[in-house]
């Protein structure tokens, strides 16, 4: 389903977003939607790495607890 939504935006904003979607092959709408879905995505993707690095300063990993991952990481060609 898709919803018509009335928007301000100023007119500097508006030409840039009408020149870009015209070098994309884009309408106005669909440049827009695409790009409000890849900003909702890099939101959650700061918020799922602001949780990580508040957990590790919570509970920071031992020298010991990923030391034998080593081996698992190679390639293959170092021989």
């Amino acid at each position: 389903m898709t919803r018509t939504v009335q928007m301000t935006l100023d007119d500097a904003l508006v030409a840039e977003v009408d020149r870009t979607a015209r070098r994309l092959g884009l309408s106005r709408s669909a440049f827009t939607r695409r790009a409000l879905r890849e900003a909702l995505e890099k939101l959650r993707e700061r918020e799922l790495e602001r949780k990580q690095r508040a957990g590790y300063a919570k509970r920071p990993a031992r020298r010991d607890e990923l030391g034998g991952w080593e081996r698992e990481q190679a390639w293959g060609d170092e021989w």
